[in-house]
């Protein structure tokens, strides 16, 4: 599943980076904690790696 928004993206690879060690688990905030404590690496992998071109920056709720 290819991220909706920049922001999507942008807290994956946060949550990324917790999961393999390089950045500490208690900095996380927000959608990236979520995302660590109920996403596994292959899919943070997928959220993460996908395109930016053409995504808006936030997608709004609902």
């Amino acid at each position: 599943m290819p991220a909706k928004s920049k922001a999507q993206q942008k807290a994956a690879g946060a949550a990324l980076s917790a999961k393999r060690g390089d950045t500490k688990v208690k900095d996380l905030k927000g959608a990236s904690k979520d995302m660590h404590d109920s996403m596994d690496e292959r899919q943070l992998e997928e959220l993460a790696g996908s395109s930016r071109k053409g995504k808006p920056e936030h997608v709004g709720k609902g």
